[in-house]
């Protein structure tokens, strides 16, 4: 899971994160326990929720102190839910951890409606523990822990015309990329057969030219293309000085293998030092190193523009809120469900301190893929 938004808390946490729904939802299995780990991408074992009832006093978050911490940006996060919760094609991806679309949106339109009347922290968390069930993520080890990461939108110099100086491109989607027709998961390469075959990988799609004439911008070096890849957006500064939005467009079917992770294992940085100005410092002493690792990625991003008042837009189509929207993997999580996360965040000036509020699930991304991110 991640934040959305321009990000002010420290880059990584760990902590629980709830589920809020109506009373009467569908109840579910209680998940067999995992062995406990910081493998945070484990994937959910076959057979278990993601999701269990929060029972005990003691796992219910700290309800009051959310409500303290509402203000109008997660009121406008709660209403994007809401409109996409009002459009027909939302109900494609329900249900979803037994949770109908009826369930899903009555809960974000109700906790609304609690918001705006409930006159202090204490009865709004009476009511929430009358009315709601809570339900909280398993998370990596089955004891709900979770891995935090912040959204970073980056802004990189660039053109939408090739030079000496802007030599690497983000590539539209392609027309031979096939995905599901329902829940947009890609299936790989269409063959003018209609066969469906593995797409090719990174290094193969940027060292063979076979995406020739699908540019859509071009930016200053290999490192930064692939930061807004891992990122899925950016905000571009053009060189006639316009400024550009570019989201996500499509992705491969190939798995996800994270440069940082292969930095520490080949001996570039400690684990410690991982940081984007110190991947920065070795791609600026060992640039072919660096774009060897990089190709370890197979997975490749593909790019649209978005005018400037959509973006960045989340997985449902609604511009993310800063501190408000929350990705996750959206084959194990209801779509625009709303959040609590409760955790000690770390900032940059004053270390770790109670990070507690009301949240939507609104975004997805390539590497969150398991119910501990």
């Amino acid at each position: 899971m991640r934040h959305a938004g321009t990000p002010v808390l420290g880059p990584l946490s760990i902590a629980v994160a709830t589920v809020i729904l109506l009373t009467g939802c569908s109840q579910q299995a209680e998940p067999a326990k995992v062995a406990a780990t910081k493998n945070y991408n484990r994937p959910l074992p076959a057979g278990t929720m993601p999701l269990r009832k929060v029972r005990s006093p003691e796992r219910m978050p700290d309800l009051a102190a959310a409500w303290s911490q509402r203000d109008v940006f997660l009121g406008d996060a709660m209403d994007r839910s809401i409109a996409w919760y009002d459009a027909p094609s939302s109900r494609q991806w329900f249900p979803c951890c037994n949770i109908t679309h009826e369930q899903a949106k009555a809960s974000v339109v109700a906790m609304r409606e609690l918001m705006r009347t409930t006159p202090d922290p204490d009865t709004f968390a009476e009511e929430v523990e009358r009315r709601f069930d809570v339900y909280e993520s398993v998370g990596c080890d089955g004891d709900g822990t979770v891995l935090f990461t912040g959204y970073y939108a980056p802004d990189f110099n660039a053109s939408r015309t090739r030079s000496e100086r802007f030599n690497t491109p983000l590539y539209g989607r392609p027309h031979d990329l096939a995905t599901h027709p329902l829940d947009g998961k890609p299936l790989g390469r269409m063959l003018p057969d209609g066969t469906i075959v593995t797409y090719p990988a990174r290094r193969t799609i940027e060292r063979t030219g076979m995406l020739d004439g699908t540019e859509v911008v071009w930016l200053e070096d290999p490192l930064s293309a692939y930061i807004v890849h891992v990122n899925g957006s950016a905000k571009l500064r053009m060189d006639d000085g316009t400024i550009a939005y570019f989201g996500y467009a499509g992705k491969t079917d190939r798995p996800y293998t994270g440069l940082g992770r292969s930095m520490v294992d080949s001996g570039y940085l400690q684990e410690s030092e991982l940081s984007l100005p110190a991947i920065r410092r070795a791609w600026q002493r060992d640039p072919d190193g660096i774009e060897e690792l990089i190709h370890r990625n197979e997975n490749y991003v593909f790019f649209q523009e978005y005018s400037g008042d959509s973006w960045p837009a989340g997985s449902l189509g609604v511009p993310v809120t800063a501190e408000r929207t929350l990705a996750t993997d959206k084959t194990i999580f209801p779509r625009g469900s709303i959040v609590l996360v409760d955790d000690d965040a770390v900032t940059l000036s004053s270390g770790p301190r109670p990070f507690v509020q009301f949240m939507l699930d609104q975004d997805t991304g390539g590497a969150i893929n398991a119910p501990g991110l």
